[in-house]
């Protein structure tokens, strides 16, 4: 008898067996393939090798539902100048403006805000702007300029706050008797991917299988070699894939193609391709690890030109290249630097997708892997089905890749 609690499951009267386990406890036990694929050449399939190794969840459908979310904009920037107080506001003690940003709906009343690049005095090196958020909606926002008067000609003391101006978001700041405050929800958007079938066919003659071999070349060698082949292709799908159904005019079926993770993100780091220096490699470090969340540690996959490039680079104490370390079956290259650590692989498959000078900067906390049918093998009897007098396995697995975080990660793209 099998009896679930809030703690676990309880079984009585009968045998605790494998098939009791994994109807009961999805997943307590792993499939003895998923240990032996993940130590087949890690090396050559970085991403895939990272999701197996950091576990999948489980899906009941071909098509994947999931919902990313990103962390609020710290800062906008001014798409309009302001010099002069807001119109209906002139005569208080307090000097009211009116921003115009590309981003008006981060803002809300009782922010605080910071123009780093305009002193409150208008003199160069003085204290930058402080301004005190009264109303904002998606068309304006309305703000009292700390410090700042009005000259005699109608003008903003601290002088004129061109577009393109940077305005930063800060702290709240309340009167004594407030209560409330403006709220702040934030709502993740729902997003989806295919799960895509993957199939390999071994076959091995029974003449093949008898014959005497000079080296010992068997059944689970082929397997082994059709594993490599078939990890290879699933990691340039899980990479640069496009999420589509077709539809096969021969078997009039319908084919899902799993979308790559370059395609789930719209952060992207572009440098020369002539050259890679240490600066350019700083404000690499800057954009992948500042105002974007995730992790002060990350995964730096590349081709080999990318990969070439940051091994000219002339190190310093800011920026330095750390220990080779093995982590998940795979050998890392670090980079350290003030903002974060860059963990650097090197992958055949941007070479071979025409990527060679790319790379892709990958937040492994924020990957995640769904499986509608798990790697497995299955057994064919084509001898006794009078197909052919062999031996044959089907290797099979349905699943995707997801970023549930898009701008915890970022794609590097080499321009001329």
């Amino acid at each position: 008898m099998i009896q679930k609690t809030e703690n676990g499951v309880n079984v009585s009267g009968e045998v605790l067996t494998t098939a009791v386990t994994d109807r009961n406890v999805p997943g307590l036990l792993r499939n003895e393939i998923d240990d032996r694929i993940v130590k087949i050449r890690p090396m050559a399939t970085p991403i895939d090798q990272l999701s197996r190794c950091a576990g999948s969840r489980p899906c009941g459908a071909m098509k994947v539902d999931y919902y990313a979310v990103d962390v609020k904009a710290v800062s906008a920037k001014l798409t309009k100048a302001v010099n002069s107080p807001a119109e209906g506001y002139s005569g208080g003690e307090d000097v009211v403006v009116t921003l115009n940003t590309d981003a008006n709906a981060i803002f809300s009343p009782t922010e605080t805000l910071l123009v780093p690049a305009v002193p409150v005095d208008g003199k160069p090196g003085g204290a930058p702007l402080t301004l005190y958020v009264l109303e904002a909606d998606t068309k304006a926002v309305t703000a009292v300029a700390i410090g700042v008067s009005v000259d005699d000609e109608g003008g903003l003391s601290c002088g004129t706050l061109d577009a393109g101006t940077e305005v930063v978001r800060m702290g709240r700041a309340a009167a004594e008797l407030d209560v409330q405050t403006a709220q702040f929800e934030a709502l993740p958007v729902k997003r989806n991917n295919y799960c895509q079938i993957f199939k390999m066919q071994v076959e091995q003659s029974t003449f093949q299988k008898l014959a005497n071999k000079e080296v010992g070349w068997n059944f689970s060698d082929q397997e082994e070699v059709a594993i490599i082949d078939m990890r290879q292709g699933m990691e340039k799908n899980f990479l640069f894939g496009t999420k589509a159904m077709v539809t096969d005019p021969l078997k009039h079926d319908e084919i899902y193609l799993t979308g790559g993770i370059w395609n789930q993100t719209e952060h992207t780091f572009e440098y020369s391709r002539s050259g890679l220096d240490a600066a350019r490699l700083i404000d690499l470090c800057r954009e992948v690890f500042t105002g974007h969340g995730g992790n002060s540690r990350k995964i730096l996959v590349g081709g080999s030109g990318l990969i070439e490039k940051l091994s000219k680079i002339n190190y310093d104490k800011n920026i330095d290249a750390g220990q080779t370390f093995v982590k998940f079956g795979i050998e890392f290259k670090e980079i350290r630097s003030n903002f974060g650590s860059l963990y650097v692989i090197h992958s055949e498959i941007f070479d071979q997708c025409g990527h060679s000078d790319d790379g892709f900067v990958l937040d492994p906390d924020c990957l995640t892997k769904y499986c509608h049918v798990p790697f497995h093998t299955e057994t064919l009897d084509l001898r006794r089905s009078g197909q052919r007098n062999t031996d044959a396995i089907v290797i099979t697995e349905a699943s995707c890749l997801v970023l549930r975080h898009p701008k915890a990660h970022c794609r590097i793209v080499a321009k001329a």
